[in-house]
């Protein structure tokens, strides 16, 4: 076990001090015993560590971003996060931290799975409950006129919707369409109307400016007409979890692609 102790006395697999150990530590596995030997145990505290530090991040108004910040919390503390009111500097600590999560940050992708959730998901109040609720139903399937603050169902075709390869495929496939996954999202805290265009009549009178998105807003296109097609929720970072189309599923994607760019309309609060 020697060679999973550091030199400064952090011990197993996830590398606890043993101060730290003794706030988060759990018999997470079972086993009778309460260890940061036991990677149950230990994975299991890192986790509650780091959702406590993402909490932390999202709220601390530091730059550099929610990830950075609980990484070097996790790695220096977070009294050392306020201290330098962000990730500490490169001359800390000879650079342990500063480089750790540089480090963390340029490899991750390397190990992240798809439609990573961002840690937007972490926040509280009625946007980010909604945005959590919806994350739930990632891979879901589309179905045109399906759905319901109950969850989803099947849908319809309507002359021009709905349609895959010739076929209704909304009256066979249970799911969301883009207006009922965000209703159902919202409900029932906050009762949207069914349909795209009626949530941006409900909600249009609390505009948001794009620079100012925030986990869970509504974020609206239109057609050249002016009719309102699409609507989704935003996740954080740049992204968008909606329902796309007939024939995909409710994903998490960049707010860039989502849609085209030049139909993008704006967001709401609700």
């Amino acid at each position: 076990m020697a060679e999973a102790t550091s030199s400064v006395g952090a011990q197993g697999p996830a590398q606890f001090m043993p101060g730290t150990w003794a706030t988060w530590g759990r018999d997470a596995d079972g086993n009778g015993r309460n260890s940061p030997w036991d990677i149950g145990d230990a994975v299991m505290a890192q986790g509650r560590m780091m959702c406590s530090l993402l909490r932390q991040a999202a709220t601390s108004g530091y730059p550099g971003g929610p990830r950075a910040l609980a990484l070097a919390g996790y790695n220096a503390g977070w009294g050392r996060v306020q201290q330098y009111r962000g990730v500490p500097p490169e001359s800390f600590a000879n650079g342990e931290t500063y480089n750790y999560v540089r480090l963390i940050l340029s490899t991750m992708t390397r190990f992240q799975g798809p439609a990573l959730v961002p840690v937007a998901f972490t926040g509280t109040g009625t946007g980010p409950d909604a945005l959590r609720k919806a994350s739930t139903r990632l891979g879901t399937p589309y179905a045109y006129g399906g759905g319901s603050p109950s969850g989803p169902s099947t849908g319809f075709c309507d002359g021009l919707n709905g349609y895959q390869n010739g076929r209704c495929a909304a009256s066979t496939t249970t799911g969301f369409d883009c207006s009922s996954l965000t209703q159902y999202a919202y409900w029932p805290s906050v009762k949207l109307p069914r349909t795209a265009a009626a949530q941006y009549g409900a909600t249009s009178d609390r505009p948001v400016s794009r620079s100012d998105l925030k986990p869970g807003d509504l974020l609206f296109w239109s057609n050249s007409s002016g009719f309102i097609y699409h609507v989704g929720l935003y996740a954080g970072e740049g992204r968008v979890l909606h329902a796309p189309r007939t024939g995909k599923t409710v994903e998490l994607v960049p707010l860039a692609s989502a849609m085209p760019e030049r139909d993008y309309l704006g967001a709401t609060r609700p």
